[in-house]
C-alpha cells in the first residue's frame, strides 16, 4: 500500500507542477530515487505521464479561454489573436520544448490551446520535453548508473 501511495504521490505532484499551480515534482521524485525502493522506470513514468496530463489541462483551457474571443474583458483584440496565431503556426510549436523548464513552461502550453496548436503535435512535443527532463534528472540522480530495479 505504501507503493501505491508514493506512486499515487509522484503522479499528484507531477500532475499539479504542469498546471499553473506553483508546485514542483522534482523533490518528490528525488526523494523517491533515494529511497531506493522503487524502480527508476516505474518513477519515470508516473511522472512523465502525471506531467504531460497536467500540459494537457492547461492545453483544454487554452482552447477553451480562446471561445471568449469576442468579450470585452478579453486582453487580445481578434486581429492580435489572429496574427498571433498565425506567428504561433509558423515558429511556437517548437517552443513547446521549453515546457519543461519553471515558470515559462506552463504558460506556453496553455498559450498553445489558445493557438489551436493541433493535439498530437502538443502531446509529442510536450512528451518528448517532459520524459527527456525527468530521465536526465533521474540520471543525475543516479550518478549515471543505469536505471535497473532494485
Amino acid at each position: 500500500m505504501l507503493t501505491l501511495s508514493a506512486y499515487l504521490g509522484l503522479f499528484i505532484s507531477a500532475l499539479g507542477a504542469a498546471t499553473l499551480l506553483p508546485l514542483q515534482s522534482e523533490s518528490v521524485l528525488v526523494a523517491l530515487l533515494l529511497s531506493a525502493a522503487y524502480s527508476p522506470w516505474a518513477l519515470l513514468a508516473v511522472a512523465s505521464v502525471g506531467n504531460i496530463l497536467g500540459s494537457l489541462l492547461n492545453w483544454l483551457l487554452g482552447r477553451y479561454l480562446e471561445h471568449f474571443r469576442h468579450r470585452s474583458w478579453f486582453p487580445i483584440s481578434d486581429a492580435r489573436l489572429l496574427q498571433a496565431q498565425r506567428g504561433y503556426a509558423r515558429y511556437g510549436r517548437w517552443s513547446l520544448l521549453l515546457s519543461w523548464v519553471p515558470v515559462i513552461g506552463d504558460p506556453l502550453t496553455l498559450v498553445a490551446g489558445m493557438m489551436r496548436e493541433r493535439l498530437w503535435v502538443f502531446l509529442l512535443i510536450v512528451s518528448l520535453a517532459k520524459t527527456a527532463r525527468y530521465a536526465v534528472l533521474i540520471g543525475l540522480t543516479l550518478g549515471g548508473t543505469t536505471f535497473v530495479a532494485p
